[in-house]
C-alpha cells in the first residue's frame, strides 16, 4: 500500500468511511496506518460518512415497508422494520430522545455510527433536521476521538492502544455506576 498514489489513499479513507458498520471508525485507523496527513484525512473521512445520512433517512424505511410484502425479500425486510422499531422505542424510553442519538453515535464502536443513528431517527420519526444535526455532531466527534486516538497508537503502539482501551473501560465504568447510583436514590 505504501507504492499507492497519495490521492488513491485518500480515495481508500472516503469510501472505507462510506461502509455500514466499519464508516469512519474504521477509515481513521487506516489512514493514520498509511501514514495520511491527519488535518486532511479527517474532514474526506468525515464527508465519506456523512453523505450516505441523508440517503439513508429519505429512503432506507421507504424500501423495508415496500420489500416487506415481496415473496423472497418480505419476511427479513419486515424483521428488520420489527426489530428497528422495537429497539428504537426501548432505547427511547430508557435514554431519552437525546440520549439515543448519544448512545448511538458518540461511542467509536462499530455498529453505533451514522448508518444506526439514522436509521433509528428513521423509525423513531425524529425530524429530518434533527436526525441530520445529530448524526453530524457525533460523526464529528466520534471522528476526533478515532483521530486523536489513533494518532496516540501510533506513537505509542501497543502500550498506547491499551492504555486507550483502559481509559475508555473506566469511563464506561464511571457512567454505569452514577447511573445505578441515581437509581438507587431516585434522582433523575
Amino acid at each position: 500500500m505504501a507504492s499507492l498514489p497519495i490521492f488513491v489513499k485518500y480515495l481508500i479513507t472516503f469510501f472505507i468511511s462510506m461502509v455500514p458498520i466499519v464508516e469512519l471508525r474504521g477509515a481513521i485507523p487506516i489512514a493514520e496506518s498509511l501514514g495520511l496527513n491527519i488535518f486532511i484525512y479527517y474532514p474526506v473521512a468525515i464527508i465519506g460518512n456523512m453523505l450516505p445520512v441523508p440517503i439513508i433517512y429519505l429512503f432506507a424505511r421507504k424500501v423495508l415497508e415496500w420489500g416487506k410484502d415481496k415473496k423472497v425479500i418480505g419476511k427479513f425486510f419486515t424483521w428488520c422494520l420489527e426489530k428497528g422499531e422495537k429497539g428504537g422505542e426501548k432505547l427511547k424510553q430508557t435514554a431519552g430522545e437525546r440520549g439515543l442519538f448519544f448512545a448511538l453515535l458518540l461511542l467509536p464502536l462499530p455498529g453505533t455510527g451514522a448508518w444506526t443513528g439514522t436509521l433509528a431517527a428513521s423509525f423513531l420519526n425524529i425530524d429530518f433536521k434533527t436526525s441530520i444535526s445529530a448524526v453530524t455532531l457525533g460523526v464529528l466527534l466520534a471522528g476526533l476521538i478515532m483521530s486523536l486516538g489513533s494518532k496516540f497508537v501510533s506513537i505509542l503502539g501497543w502500550p498506547g492502544l491499551i492504555a486507550i482501551i483502559a481509559a475508555i473501560l473506566i469511563i464506561i465504568c464511571i457512567f454505569i455506576f452514577k447511573g445505578k447510583k441515581k437509581k438507587s436514590t431516585g434522582q433523575k
